[in-house]
């Protein structure tokens, strides 16, 4: 092979790799949360289009932590903050930052029933098996079908810090898993959801972008007295109550205000502050897409509730630094 054939040879295969390269560092991986995996999706798809591919997987909370702990994400997600001795764990650092909100819906599916209302100690007593039959709510007859999450689930801990709030007749605590006393398991929001489809006479809870076919959402009394079905008016009205701190964590398990829904909460990104090497700016660019006006003036549509000004500014602040 001549001097000149060999230059180009080697210079076709560092173009090669090169652009390997940069495919790689353009390819995302990340898990966590199913409760706000149509959101992340839709963005990401969206996204696709200017080179970078994220694929989001959509596990629980409790996976996505221990996969971002792991190391085997590029970035993980969650609807509880991650904990100071897990955050500890992680040696690249961890960059905390709400993404968008959502409600927390108590889904339905019973076609004589078209207008459930729900007062905050009935909504204890029916997820403790207390209240055995539609008779009792006054909504249908027939016995009543618990469906709840099967895995540890962020989306079970925002709903169980509401219960908890609703009446101290609640005796499961607050987790991302708790010992169910009657009811049928499902994995993830998707897998609850399919639950309640498919069963008649089924009560359970989903996140608000999960209410589809027959499935319908209760009205739930909230603090003021006021009976508010999910959605993003009641949704803006709660998250107003949330005062994130230094970790931009923060919840409200039962916010103030006539027009709030009782049971609403955040979601968060976890990136590594550090240790990201070529991938950093692809991961900064996802997770700015996320919070762009492109995103969040979707989030009603899909079932989301846009993050509101100071918290949105506090999110974008900290992307910047995920760093390499």
């Amino acid at each position: 092979m001549t001097f000149a054939k060999k230059a180009l040879t080697l210079g076709i295969l560092g173009s090669m790799a090169a652009g390997l390269a940069a495919l790689a560092a353009d390819a995302l991986n990340g898990a966590g949360a199913t409760f706000p995996a149509p959101f992340y999706q839709s963005a990401f798809a969206g996204l696709a289009s200017t080179g970078t591919k994220v694929n989001y997987q959509s596990v629980g909370s409790g996976a996505g932590i221990k996969q971002f702990i792991k190391g085997t994400v590029d970035f993980g997600a969650t609807d509880e903050p991650i904990k100071t001795a897990d955050a500890a764990k992680v040696k690249k650092g961890v960059v905390q930052f709400p993404v968008v909100g959502g409600t927390i819906a108590i889904a339905y599916n019973k076609a004589d029933c078209p207008d459930l209302k729900l007062t905050q100690s009935q909504v204890v007593d029916v997820f403790l098996g207390k209240i055995k039959t539609w008779d009792a709510l006054k909504c249908g007859k027939g016995p009543i079908t618990i469906a709840h999450r099967s895995d540890g689930s962020g989306t079970t801990f925002a709903f169980t810090n509401s219960l908890e709030s609703f009446s101290p007749a609640w005796n499961l605590g607050v987790a991302k898993s708790v010992s169910w006393p009657v009811g049928v398991g499902g994995k993830g929001n998707e897998g609850v959801a399919g639950v309640l489809t498919n069963t008649p006479g089924s009560i359970g809870y989903v996140n608000q972008a999960f209410v589809k076919g027959p499935l319908k959402a209760a009205a739930i009394q909230n603090r003021a007295g006021a009976f508010v079905k999910p959605g993003l008016k009641g949704g803006i009205a709660a998250l107003a109550n949330i005062k994130l701190d230094g970790n931009l964590a923060g919840e409200s398990p039962n916010p103030a205000g006539v027009g709030s829904y009782p049971i609403a909460t955040l979601t968060w990104i976890l990136a590594y502050e550090k240790g990201n090497g070529p991938k950093a700016s692809s991961v900064r660019k996802a997770m700015l897409h996320l919070l762009s006006p492109a995103a969040q003036n979707r989030a009603d549509d899909l079932g989301y509730v846009p993050l509101s000004n100071s918290i949105l500014a506090a999110s974008r602040k900290a992307v910047a630094r995920i760093g390499q």
